[in-house]
């Protein structure tokens, strides 16, 4: 079956701008007619596999899905895990054990992400306060197909050299593969991190339903005041 671009941003439930992105990059496998890109079902559902990405087998219901809206905070935290008791002494540490429980693509490896986060780090902590820390690298991850924040409950709090000198003790490592909606999804954690509750809730190292809930709802606070 022969798919066009909007139904398989459709079927793999993200914006057409991304699907496009992923075109210009060679990302996805594609076969061309004239100016027209089309794709094949089955190779497709196997590329989404290997990237661990969701294919929905119709595109039922799928008004919204097509169109450009960015990447939810929650879809992005979804993709990146949440592991718990990462364990070490320092900054160095403490990433160098993180970056093992980070979905990657297989043309990016650990090593790689951690001398990339690192690199960020000695330019300034990525230490914001409250106990919170937000590493990315300095730049867009071309490797990536998708944007993920992968959610690290240290095992003890550490010194991340934080803005208030406050010990970091949860970290969202954030990768995105482009400017743009890096800055979106941070503003988005950032929204979320301007309550003091939500930092209680954090510093009881939620389970995955609770935490991803409570996640949803202040997104759809902040969709409601940025709509009003």
């Amino acid at each position: 079956m022969r798919l066009k671009t909007e139904e398989v941003a459709c079927r793999l439930d993200v914006p057409v701008h991304t699907v496009e992105r992923w075109i210009r990059q060679g990302r996805i496998p594609i076969r061309k007619s004239g100016a027209e890109c089309l794709f094949d079902q089955a190779a497709l559902e196997r590329w989404a596999g290997r990237h661990h990405l969701n294919f929905s087998s119709s595109t039922e219901g799928c008004t919204q899905k097509i169109c450009t809206v960015p990447d939810s905070l929650s879809a992005a935290m979804r993709r990146g895990l949440i592991c718990r008791e990462i364990s070490g002494q320092d900054v160095k540490s403490i990433l160098e054990a993180a970056v093992a429980h980070v979905p990657l693509p297989e043309d990016l490896d650990e090593e790689k992400l951690y001398l990339r986060l690192m690199e960020r780090e000695k330019l300034t902590s990525t230490g914001i306060g409250k106990g919170v820390a937000v590493p990315h690298p300095r730049k867009p991850l071309a490797e990536l197909i998708e944007s993920t924040i992968t959610t690290c409950f240290l095992e003890k709090p550490v010194d991340f050299c934080a803005v208030d000198d406050r010990p970091v003790f949860v970290l969202f490592i954030l990768l995105s593969p482009e400017i743009k909606t890096h800055l979106h999804l941070l503003s988005r954690l950032s929204y979320c991190l301007r309550y003091d509750d939500f930092i209680r809730f954090l510093q009881k190292a939620p389970q995955e339903d609770p935490f991803f809930s409570r996640i949803e709802a202040l997104e759809r606070e902040l969709d409601g005041i940025v709509s009003a």
